[in-house]
């Protein structure tokens, strides 16, 4: 068994480039917090990390006994039974093997893998481990209509024997209920299964051309930015909708009634309710919407009674990880209560926000982490050491030199490159050319992929219009002023739009940088009628990349991190599916 006290010995004689993606991430996390595999500190200091890496201690346990032989391995009867499991509602709804066989269904579950491709069902992991089993569909088809004490079909696909349907109704086509069997609490639904939801909302319904377009692009968007990966336990079945909207699309006229064939729609609505985000989670959303508005007392009593029940009625469990952030809610809302006026703002303090806002909605889970975990204020970070500049090396050592980076993906990426940790841009324009959309863009994904992003927009203030370009970026680590704040360490990231209207000189921007290294700044000019900027020059010399929109809607970049970029700055929205 593998425990804090004896692994950094083991450890040595591992290879984590042999182990699973999901492992040689939470591999990577514990180096980190153990400095290297040398110090026990934060894991003895914070019950959220010891949590953490006490569950990646016994799963890498469980990866040793695997490598050694310590499991004996399933045998060809008990992947057969998974391959059984694969289409038993297919056979008991009275399908034909053809029709399972276009089916591709599949099962990911952690425990079981199987699939079925070209009238073969390939079994690759059974009771947790990997195997390697196929059997011919046909021979397993003929093995359950034996135990189903049936015989094969002959009624049109789809449509279920009438001796099933008594004892279990075919899902209705109008209203596909979701399953909560098994439900795993989240923070946040998994992209996988939202798109798994959204496909299973149409069932039934008559979708245009342009809506089913919309889907596949935001699904296509989805995957170039990697929300949805190769590596997913859905992955098959986001495979599946692609290329079955994609059919559908081409060979549709301008509206198509969408039906979803039984035993997928069975699959989808188990998927669909395998996740449900917490109790603590939705109760932390509500109180952080409360934030800087005129609340009533009444309002705030009633968010006060409904998560003070939960606790009471044990449905906020003493093993919550967000326990104690809702019992400090509890308290503020208290606090509030007895002693605000009628006009009084709810302020949240930052004893209550720490930690809330990492795990509300999918906030990047590395905000912060390096800073915070070894207590360091961001004034005293510094940039990470490279070879000092009066040091003369040979090429080839150079060369295999390893530098930190943000890791930009999707079309942020294409455009700009990867930038390093502190990197600082300039964005100018004329007036009404699409820089600030192009600005709340960016910042927006800064939030969403890498840290918390303050936007100060000098130029709107706190105004209806800039509310109507936030509106499609909001997130709960981006955050908008109307003033630039004395103290930026809460922050990852700067959006300065614009310079001018905060009336900041290059000396000013200089001794920003000074003062927090490690923060990236975004620099948004004006630009005059003759293409000059309203200020200084000297900031074109001074940063890593420089955007320019030199037309309505198109920006062009040039910097450190990649050349030529362009970027159209107004993309068809997406419309949600019903």
């Amino acid at each position: 068994m593998i425990t804090s006290k004896n692994y950094f010995e083991k450890v040595k004689d591992i290879d984590p480039s042999r182990f699973s993606a999901d492992l040689r991430e939470r591999y990577d996390y514990v180096k980190e917090v153990t400095e290297d595999h040398s110090t026990w500190d934060f894991y003895n200091a914070d019950n959220d990390i010891k949590a953490a890496v006490d569950q990646y201690l016994a799963d890498f346990s469980d990866y040793l006994n695997k490598q050694r032989g310590g499991q004996t391995s399933p045998t060809e009867n008990e992947a057969r039974e998974v391959a059984k499991k694969l289409i038993h509602s297919s056979v008991s709804y009275g399908e034909t093997a053809e029709a399972i066989n276009k089916g591709m269904v599949g099962v990911y579950n952690g425990k079981e893998e199987a699939q079925l491709r070209s009238n073969k069902i390939f079994v690759t992991k059974v009771a947790g481990q990997k195997v390697d089993y196929k059997f011919p569909l046909r021979s397993i088809y003929n093995e359950l209509l034996k135990e189903l004490g049936g015989s094969a079909p002959t009624k049109p696909v789809g449509k279920p024997a009438k001796k099933r349907q008594q004892n279990k109704p075919r899902p209705s086509a109008s209203k596909p209920r979701v399953s909560v069997g098994k439900t795993t609490k989240v923070e946040r639904i998994s992209e996988d299964v939202r798109f798994i939801k959204r496909y299973l909302l149409m069932h039934g319904k008559k979708k245009t051309d342009m809506q089913i377009l919309n889907f596949l692009s935001a699904l296509q968007k989805a995957i170039v930015e990697k929300r949805v990966r190769k590596s997913s336990p859905y992955a098959h079945q986001i495979d599946y909708i692609q290329k079955n909207l994609v059919k559908l699309y081409n060979d549709m006229g301008r509206i198509v009634e969408i039906k979803v064939r039984d035993s997928v729609l069975i699959e989808f609505l188990e998927i669909a309710g395998s996740e449900q985000v917490r109790l603590s989670v939705s109760y932390m959303k509500r109180y952080m919407g409360m934030q800087g508005k005129n609340i009533d007392k009444e309002k705030a009593k009633r968010l006060h009674s409904l998560v003070s029940t939960a606790l009471d009625k044990g449905k906020i469990s003493k093993t919550d990880p967000y326990r104690e952030k809702i019992i400090r809610i509890i308290t503020s809302l208290k606090q509030f209560i007895d002693k605000a006026k009628p006009s009084d703002t709810l302020k949240l303090h930052s004893t209550v926000l720490n930690g809330i806002n990492e795990v509300l909605d999918g906030c990047c889970p590395d905000c912060d982490k390096k800073e915070k975990l070894n207590g360091m204020d961001d004034t005293d970070a510094q940039p990470l050491a490279g070879p000092g500049d009066d040091i003369v090396m040979n090429s080839m050592a150079f060369s295999g030199m390893q530098f930190e980076t943000l890791g930009f993906m999707g079309k942020w990426r294409e455009f700009i490159g990867d930038p390093a940790p502190g990197f600082s841009a300039m964005v100018s324009a004329r007036p009404k050319m699409g820089k600030s959309y192009l600005c709340a863009d960016f910042a927006g994904y800064l939030a969403e992929h890498h840290g918390e992003t303050l936007f100060v927009a000098g130029e709107e203030k706190l105004s209806h219009t800039l509310q109507q370009k936030i509106e499609a970026v909001k997130h709960p680590c981006l955050h908008v002023t109307g003033k630039l704040p004395d103290d930026l360490s809460p922050y990852d990231f700067i959006v300065l739009d614009s310079v001018t209207r905060l009336r900041l000189t290059p000396n000013d921007l200089r001794s920003l940088k000074e003062r927090y290294p490690r923060k990236s700044f975004i620099y948004v000019y004006q630009v005059t009628k003759a293409g000059q900027f309203r200020g200084s020059q000297e900031a074109q010399h001074d940063v890593d990349v420089v955007i320019e929109v030199p037309e309505k809607g198109r920006a062009v970049q040039s910097g450190r991190y990649n050349q030529g970029g362009e970027m159209d700055i107004f993309e068809p929205k997406d419309i949600q599916a019903a």
